[in-house]
């Protein structure tokens, strides 16, 4: 299975993508996939080009393409004004209206403080909702004071959410197959799925 990974960062390095690096990992875990990463700082320029043309260059349709044709995404953004960049949000307004139809998607954002974390409740999970994407319950907010004194280390809450959002995607990418003709995976089943993940790791 493919996973995509798209993240909005605008630095190097990145909390948003450390953040979005640590999900996949996670899933990765739980389930065979191959991992895709979609930046979007270098797709800034062609963007805002396909927004004034109304045409994604060769560049931007590999992106593009790449979301579209995955089975299941890793969406993670900086947070900025209380709401998701306006980079993660073109990006996203540049894509067909049904890309995300049913696909699994795992939502995760980076901020200063804890405060901006309801974010990801007024703002990512409509967004998602909206492109009729099946958003896992568990969504990843990490502050700064989430991340530890070295580059690579996190506090147990950060990583206890971490693991319980890959479970949560690992189940639905697990359940969802995908024949010759591709199908929506009813909600019941997702469902099914879910609980099945949680009994297991004790949530």
């Amino acid at each position: 299975m493919k996973l995509v990974v798209v993240t909005a960062g605008l630095t190097q390095p990145s909390s948003t993508r450390l953040l979005a690096d640590r999900l996949a990992s996670a899933v990765s875990r739980r389930a065979d996939v191959r991992t895709q990463v979609v930046e979007l700082r270098e797709l800034a320029v062609d963007i805002a080009g396909a927004f004034v043309t109304g045409f994604p260059n060769a560049k931007l349709r590999a992106a593009i393409e790449a979301v579209t044709e995955a089975d299941g995404l890793v969406a993670v953004t900086p947070i900025f004004s209380g709401s998701y960049s306006g980079l993660f949000k073109s990006f996203f307004d540049v894509l067909d209206n049904t890309a995300l139809t049913g696909k699994p998607v795992l939502i995760a954002a980076t901020g200063g403080t804890a405060r901006h974390s309801l974010a990801l409740e007024h703002a990512l999970r409509p967004l998602f909702a909206y492109l009729r994407a099946v958003v896992v319950p568990t969504a990843v907010y990490a502050a700064s004071e989430d991340w530890g004194g070295a580059a690579d280390s996190f506090t147990d809450g950060l990583g206890e959410r971490i693991e319980r959002a890959a479970d949560e995607l690992a189940a639905l990418l697990t359940h969802t197959r995908r024949p010759e003709e591709e199908r929506l995976v009813p909600f019941e089943e997702q469902l099914a799925a879910l609980r099945r993940t949680d009994g297991v790791s004790g949530t």
